[in-house]
């Protein structure tokens, strides 16, 4: 029996996911620290069985949905953008969810007001009831992040008075401005890269990621991918220019985004004539966004500590699959008496490091020789190689890759993997953003499975999303 998937009953349940993983988030998620409850209490465990079940209706709300993309009459871009804002309205509304990163967005924002440098000194230096929201591996870390974001933050923290509730909602009214941006152009950049919009979109905007970690979480990859992909769509529209201005701008939010210069330079190169037209648009790249830096560096009044920040991320608390093989030859190291436990992180970074610079160079170098291969695909395989081999492993790091292969992979297995990645790092992390333990493990466990009942019973029952080619819906 031939089956066509109901994109308006995949919208109704993907709500319904969202609303109880908003639920449960209220007792298990990322909640202020006078307001959050211990683990191990009753409220707090039925909070976690409520948002792990949400969250695997969710999941299998947008896989679904997914199907109906890739099926004989698939969504319009305006249904799906629609099904978006249902499914993000509720998250907007609850507390954050995964991280406890916006409270350290909000107390960076805080020093930034009392000219204190964020470049230098972590959170605990500020004190006070803000810094205390901060995960304690972050109280003395300094900021890895650009000026463009630090001024944002400062400025959030102005506006909402040091508020907890308003800065928290001011900190995700900046992310969803990101989003905003993405969905803006995440269409026109399919386009010219000979994407189906509906499929871009789906992968891209509606993935669990964006609205668990961008829309619920508050982070501000938001605004960095927003403004890189604004940035790519003005280099494929020839002005290449404004595109090293806006990408220089998301690499100064966060500085992943600096490999989008590699794909401005490569489109001006394609836009000039004449011998040496490579090395001209590099370097006409590269003045553009030194330039750019400068002013948007003064402005901000941050300085150039920045720069020395950016070895942040390779910080003995992160965690990584470098760090992962580290630790693990480490341990054997330690174990056969060798005394060289404590170099096996270092030098598994170190690998990893060359070997992402390695990845990202052949996947440029392939580029240039194979015109199938374009700037945007590339620099999505490239930021996905820092993603997987970097000194920090977040989930919604994976992002940086995923939007940009939504918008720019053909059909075919990277697109494939690409969302069963996606939905399996979704399931990665607890609502409150802690390292689960046993009791925690069980109780997500328990309300993934009772999800995974409900959309049995329902299918059985009613065939809530696939229903008969006979009575096929209009979507």
């Amino acid at each position: 029996m031939n089956a066509e998937v109901n994109p308006r009953r995949c919208r109704m349940l993907g709500l319904a996911g969202s609303v109880a993983l908003m639920t449960g988030g209220l007792t298990a998620g990322a909640l202020p620290v006078r307001d959050a409850l211990l683990p191990s209490s009753g409220r707090a465990a039925l909070g976690l069985v409520c948002a792990y079940f949400g969250l695997v209706l969710l999941i299998a709300a947008w896989w679904w949905l997914g199907r109906a993309v890739r099926g004989p009459r698939p969504p319009t871009p305006r249904t799906l953008l629609v099904t978006l804002g249902m499914w993000a309205a509720p998250l907007v509304l609850g507390p954050p969810l995964f991280s406890r990163d916006v409270y350290s967005y909000l107390a960076q924002g805080a020093m930034v007001q009392a000219r204190m440098d964020v470049y230098v000194h972590g959170p605990a230096q500020l004190g006070g009831p803000l810094a205390t929201e901060v995960a304690p591996v972050w109280q003395h870390t300094p900021a890895p992040y650009g000026p463009v974001f630090l001024f944002v933050a400062g400025k959030t923290s102005v506006l909402t008075r040091l508020d907890m509730p308003a800065g928290i909602l001011g900190m995700r009214l900046v992310a969803l401005l990101g989003v905003g941006l993405m969905i803006a152009f995440l269409p026109s950049l399919a386009r010219r890269c000979g994407v189906d919009p509906s499929a871009a979109l789906w992968l891209g905007a509606l993935n669990p990621l964006v609205l668990l970690h961008l829309v619920a979480g508050a982070h501000n990859d938001a605004l960095m991918l927003g403004l890189l992909g604004a940035g790519l769509v003005a280099a494929l529209g020839a002005m290449p220019a404004r595109a090293a201005v806006l990408v220089s701008l998301a690499a100064l939010v966060k500085a992943p985004a600096a490999l989008g210069l590699l794909a401005v330079a490569a489109l001006w190169s394609g836009a000039l004539r004449g011998r040496g037209r490579t090395a001209r648009a590099a370097a006409l790249t590269g003045a553009v966004a030194l330039a750019t830096t400068v002013v948007v560096t003064a402005l901000a009044g941050t300085g150039y500590g920045w720069l020395g920040a950016l070895s942040t991320p390779v910080s003995a608390d992160n965690w990584s699959l470098t760090s992962g093989l580290g630790r693990l030859s480490g341990a054997l190291l330690d174990g056969v008496g060798s005394g060289l436990g404590d170099l096996a992180v270092p030098a598994w970074r170190r690998l990893g490091l060359v070997v992402t610079v390695l990845a990202v160079s052949w996947l440029w170098l392939r580029r240039a020789h194979r015109t199938r291969l374009g700037p945007v695909y590339a620099l999505a395989l490239s930021l996905l190689a820092v993603f997987a081999l970097g000194p920090a492993f977040r989930p919604w790091y994976a992002l940086w890759g995923l939007f940009l292969i939504a918008a720019a992979a053909p059909d075919g297995r990277v697109r494939r993997w690409a969302s069963v990645g996606s939905g399996i790092l979704a399931l990665g992390m607890l609502p409150s953003g802690s390292p689960p333990d046993g009791a925690q493990l069980t109780f997500a466990v328990a309300g993934g499975a009772l999800a995974l009942v409900t959309l049995w019973w329902m299918f059985l029952m009613s065939e809530p999303a696939v229903l008969p080619a006979r009575t096929r819906t209009a979507s």
